[in-house]
């Protein structure tokens, strides 16, 4: 299955509150919005895909619960970019402090704020230009550090606040710089 993307704004625009209803209504199915307004639905990952996000997360978590510096999230999650954009990275991490500023309510719906960190591992049904766009939205609206992992082409791309994108061959160990201190992983 291929992603599909369904260009909603000639007839309607979804708000925050309706895209999170839309959501709970189609709980089989992973939305995403684009800046544009165009609803995306993101095709289900096989099982190898599956586990390698499961590792990536549970080594994110591992380090966290030392580091005790923020939150981790799941490919369940839905963060609202400053743009607009309604994005599901695959592994996501926000700094404790920019978590807790939120209101209850904007934590128990869609977080408002675009992660500190994200992970991006491409599966075997997606496009490498689309994951590439999404991780320069990122970049544009406020991450400061993402991992685009490429098992396809064996390449991992970093993206940086104000860097150009960096590639580099796999395997390799990368590092979490000082946005994750101390947190590394083997890919």
């Amino acid at each position: 299955m291929n992603t599909v993307v369904l260009n909603l704004e000639p007839i309607v625009h979804l708000s925050d509150e309706q895209f999170y209803q839309l959501c709970l209504a189609n709980r089989d199915l992973s939305l995403e919005m684009n800046a544009a307004g165009e609803l995306i639905i993101v095709p289900p990952v096989g099982g190898e895909s599956g586990n390698q996000e499961a590792r990536l997360i549970a080594d994110l978590e591992i380090w966290n619960r030392q580091a005790k510096l923020g939150k981790v999230f799941s490919s369940s999650t839905i963060f609202i970019l400053p743009n607009g954009a309604k994005r599901s990275p695959d592994a996501a991490w926000v700094k404790l402090e920019r978590w807790e500023a939120l209101t209850p309510e904007q934590r128990k719906k869609i977080p408002p704020l675009v992660p500190d960190f994200v992970i991006e591992l491409r599966s075997e049904t997606d496009r490498l230009q689309r994951i590439q766009e999404k991780m320069q939205e990122y970049i544009e609206n406020g991450l400061r550090l993402g991992w685009l992992i490429n098992p396809q082409d064996a390449r991992v791309e970093i993206y940086r606040t104000g860097k150009a994108v960096e590639v580099i061959q796999m395997p390799a160990i990368l590092s979490g710089e000082d946005v994750l201190p101390g947190f590394e992983l083997q890919v």
